[in-house]
């Protein structure tokens, strides 16, 4: 019997085209457990004031990062998928999904299925926990589920931030930059709501958050916490780069509103610009693939900012894209769940 593996991402739009820029944030935005607001006011916010004045805007942009095989996203879920797949061996059956737009996970699933698999292993590719992202991912592959007639067995790692190969894989990508260079260190990741949070603390009994010290652990109370999360993969990472207390700091980006989790990442490039950090390493480990929030945000967008503040120059640090050390991290965690 094989054992078949969800890979899960967010998704992409098919083109950098208008109208498919549309179709996927109107998919990615209408989700309750991304914009968690009333369902009539989230309908009228999204279709009639987000989508149809950001689409525009958002195609531009991902004009700038698409390739001749199309989005650098799919373009790495698709050899991750591959090299997967080759890496586990005919005992397994290894599918791609996006959350949103294709290849979508009803197609991702349905091929499980006709493989016949005694048991499927989910892995949403966010490393830290969200309700929005990890949440939605396993909330919708179980809804396509339960409409079957045969439920197979299925372990989903929900999280991964701390997991030594998953480090390892981060710490690898970082080597082909010589730290000395660096006078500043930068840990972006991206931004959620406030409210996020505090409905993730208040499922362990506490009423809101402190944005504070809280995070400052990871405690039985914030395991599932996506701040708590971050500045954990934080301290994983500047423990094994070696980086001194004072030079470094992890900060939130793509936010829509100043209700999300602070520090924001493009105010903090700013002051360390004024004062008077010149080079600086940026990276973004909440992404395993290089996409719109890494390449044209922190790489060109964040990049202009320093530079506009006296800076010389930002350097992104690559995601794990797909590279040997994170296949043989993913192939460990499978191995590990299949028992």
């Amino acid at each position: 019997m094989k054992t078949g593996v969800l890979l899960i991402n967010l998704g992409t739009p098919d083109s950098p085209k208008t109208s498919d820029v549309r179709k996927y944030l109107s998919q990615f935005l209408n989700d309750p457990r991304v914009i968690d607001i009333n369902p009539l006011g989230r309908f009228l916010l999204v279709n009639g004031i987000i989508v149809p004045f950001r689409s525009p805007k958002s195609a531009k942009l991902y004009k700038h990062i698409w390739t001749k095989v199309g989005s650098p996203l799919l373009m790495y879920g698709n050899k991750v998928k591959a090299l997967l797949q080759k890496e586990l061996g005919d005992g397994f059956v290894v599918e791609l999904g996006m959350r949103y737009q294709s290849p979508d996970m009803e197609s991702a699933l349905s091929n499980l299925r006709e493989a016949k698999v005694e048991k499927i292993i989910m892995i949403p590719l966010y490393p830290q926990y969200a309700s929005s992202s990890t949440g939605s991912s396993v909330a919708e592959a179980l809804r396509i589920i339960s409409k079957w007639e045969v439920t197979p067995s299925f372990e989903v790692i929900s999280k991964f931030y701390d997991n030594p190969d998953f480090i390892d894989a981060c710490v690898e990508v970082a080597k082909k930059y010589d730290q000395t260079e660096y006078d500043y260190f930068i840990f972006s990741y991206h931004g959620l709501p406030e409210r996020h949070i505090n409905k993730g603390a208040a499922h362990y009994g506490d009423n809101t958050c402190n944005f504070g010290d809280c995070c400052n652990s990871i405690t039985e109370n914030n395991q599932y916490c996506y701040r708590a999360n971050c500045f954990e993969t934080t301290r994983q990472l500047v423990k094994r780069l070696n980086i001194p207390e004072g030079k470094y700091e992890t900060s939130f980006q793509s936010r829509l509103d100043d209700m999300w989790i602070k520090p924001y990442s493009d105010k903090v490039i700013a002051q360390k610009a004024k004062e008077g950090k010149k080079k600086m390493l940026v990276f973004s480990p909440a992404f395993v693939a290089d996409c719109l929030e890494t390449i044209y945000e922190i790489g060109t967008e964040y990049n202009e900012i320093f530079k506009a503040n006296g800076g010389e120059k930002i350097q992104l640090v690559e995601s794990l894209n797909d590279s040997p050390k994170w296949i043989e991290a993913l192939k460990k965690m499978v191995l590990k769940a299949t028992g």
